[in-house]
């Protein structure tokens, strides 16, 4: 989303591998063209020995983008990734096109390290999250849904706007907008509807 904003822009997640990741991009590091199930999960066992190269395998080369969830082969025949019915070719080279595609449009962009609730904003503030969406796959650490809504309304009556991405929320909220699609993270291509919502 942030490629897509003008203006000064913070790009903020607690997983400190993927701001890592992305501060190393913009300092000039290359990913590599490919990276073997055996680096895979090497670096998945031991992330701090290389943890740039640990972000890049365990998002970047990893099912659905989603962190260590399985390792993505760049060969057609080989690759596990398989959504919708359909089969992706290269996928570690398209992670690496959309990558340097990408950091074209956010070179000047501060990445940071923090919980969304510890972030300092300046006044009057345009925010975009996209939270763990309540009642899909646990992450690592569990998250506090209801503790995040109650955070954008109280964003939102500091004058802040504050959108975010879920599949539902709760009566208070303002959908923007919805969209039906098939998630990335289920093998078989489940169906389900992704929506906007901010809070008035």
């Amino acid at each position: 989303m942030l490629e897509h904003v003008p203006g000064p822009r913070i790009g903020a997640d607690s997983n400190a591998y993927l701001i890592a990741l992305w501060q190393a991009l913009q300092s000039g590091w290359t990913p590599p063209d490919h990276v073997t199930k055996a680096e895979y999960d090497a670096l998945r066992a031991s992330p701090d020995v290389n943890p740039v190269l640990a972000a890049w395998a365990g998002f970047c080369c990893s099912f659905g983008a989603k962190w260590f969830g399985g390792w993505v082969s760049d060969n057609l025949e080989n690759s596990s990734y398989k959504a919708g019915g359909r089969r992706y070719e290269n996928y570690q080279q398209a992670a690496k096109r959309g990558a340097a595609k990408q950091l074209e449009k956010l070179k000047n962009v501060l990445f940071v390290c923090a919980p969304y609730y510890a972030l300092e904003l300046p006044p009057r503030s345009y925010i975009y999250c996209d939270p763990p969406y309540k009642g899909t796959t646990a992450y690592k650490n569990a998250f506090d849904s209801d503790a995040f809504y109650q955070w954008v309304r109280e964003k939102s009556g500091e004058g802040h706007t504050v959108i975010f991405s879920e599949y539902s929320a709760p009566p208070d909220f303002l959908q923007l907008w919805e969209r039906p699609h098939k998630t990335n993270l289920d093998k078989n291509g489940e169906a389900r509807t992704e929506r906007l919502f901010t809070y008035i």
